[in-house]
């Protein structure tokens, strides 16, 4: 699990680990079933307080999206696979957005745009 801490964001760092956890849940680079470091050796790894990895993995808890077994560790949970795609589908729109908006202001037209994506999915 790699997460990278920014002290010059001005997100919370709970919510830098949250984020980048959730990130890598969605994605499927954390698998379900896959244990995570316990709250202090995260705090250790990251070299941040223990409270602020709590509270990240208390956020990720509240969203389903990791569990905590006592005596076991935490782990990513067993998601439903619709739900899994429709955050992945919302991770791509967003992106797409993005790159919409750039195209709108390079002033592509639809058309051109349509005809990038079908050279960069390989439709002839």
């Amino acid at each position: 699990m790699d997460i990278i801490i920014s002290n010059t964001s001005t997100e919370p760092i709970y919510e830098q680990i949250a984020r980048q956890v959730k990130n890598q849940i969605i994605t499927g680079e954390l698998e379900d079933g896959e244990p995570l470091p316990s709250i202090r050796n995260l705090a250790r790894q990251l070299q941040v307080s223990v409270i602020t990895t709590k509270r990240a993995y208390e956020e990720l808890e509240k969203e389903g999206l990791i569990a905590t077994v006592g005596g076991k560790g935490t782990f990513v949970a067993g998601r439903n696979k619709e739900f899994l795609r429709e955050k992945r589908l919302a991770l791509l729109e967003e992106k797409l957005a993005s790159i919409a908006q750039e195209a709108k202001e390079l002033k592509v037209s639809r058309r051109e745009f349509e005809q990038i994506l079908d050279v960069i999915w390989g439709e002839d």
